[in-house]
């Protein structure tokens, strides 16, 4: 995961390691978090790999490695933000996250894909809440089992909440987010 939001903050403009973890634990810091030890190996595999390119800025006390994308760097950002969303949530908004970057028709497809999905895992756990609640029902002292339980409504709820954010991003690509038929950034 740590190459694809590198790739993503690298579609902004060249950046040392240090400004790449600054800008994560300012963005998406909020659901992903990052370590300087996960952060560099990621960048010496992406070089290798030639998904991004390093120079060496000459300063004072240090020399600074900058790192540019290059055009299989890109290819790979933009082959990954364009696959189906997940339910986890945290690649479900990392990948948000960037979709700036991906064109309406498949950022729309797969906002769609993911409402359905989700309408389908809510779906299931209405089913098991149903048959939970019946084998409750049978039992003595189901509030021994209250906490077991909450899980399956914690369950519903999240997918529920993520099912609306959905929604909301699917508005917001019908009503103003297009810009009249233009579509990602270049």
């Amino acid at each position: 995961m740590i190459e694809y939001i590198i790739l993503g903050l690298l579609m902004e403009g060249d950046m040392s390691g240090y400004e790449m973890k600054k800008t994560i634990d300012l963005s998406v810091g909020m659901f992903y978090k990052a370590s300087y030890g996960s952060l560099y190996p990621a960048l010496k595999r992406m070089t290798e790999k030639e998904w991004v390119s390093v120079t060496e800025e000459e300063g004072s006390s240090k020399n600074k490695k900058i790192y540019s994308l290059l055009p299989e760097g890109r290819s790979r950002f933009l082959q990954w933000l364009g696959e189906p969303l997940t339910l986890d949530r945290n690649e479900l908004l990392l990948r948000v996250f960037f979709y700036d970057y991906l064109d309406g028709d498949t950022r729309r497809l797969r906002l769609q894909e993911c409402r359905y999905n989700l309408d389908h895992e809510i779906g299931r756990l209405q089913a098991v809440e149903q048959i939970v609640a019946g084998e409750l029902a049978e039992i003595p002292d189901p509030q021994n089992h209250f906490f077991r339980v909450s899980v399956l409504s914690y369950g519903k709820h999240f997918f529920q909440m993520l099912k609306d954010y959905v929604d909301q991003l699917l508005k917001g690509v019908e009503t103003n987010h297009e810009n009249n038929g233009q579509t990602g950034k270049p």
